[in-house]
């Protein structure tokens, strides 16, 4: 039985990856791209994070530092990005 202690240093980035998932749907929807495709893709990668999440934490906890600093200068990058694209920028 998968003990909810074992995820909490990754907290962080799943409150902060689910943000990044919402602002990448909406980046989607203004691109006018297909809902079906649109939800299907986040579907997919929402089940491939669940199993790495599921199965991968216990081979990954002792990086859990180094994860949750990669993650979160990844999800940086993206916000910045996103807004950047909003704003006619990039």
């Amino acid at each position: 039985m998968v003990d909810l202690k074992d995820y909490a240093p990754f907290t962080g980035l799943i409150i902060f990856g689910n943000i990044e998932n919402l602002i990448l749907a909406s980046q989607g929807a203004v691109a006018h791209v297909d809902p079906y495709i649109l939800s299907g893709l986040s579907l997919i990668a929402v089940i491939i994070w669940l199993l790495l999440g599921t199965y991968g934490t216990r081979v990954a906890i002792k990086y859990a530092d180094y994860i949750e600093i990669i993650g979160g200068v990844a999800i940086i990058i993206l916000g910045i990005q996103s807004m950047l694209e909003a704003f006619g920028i990039l």
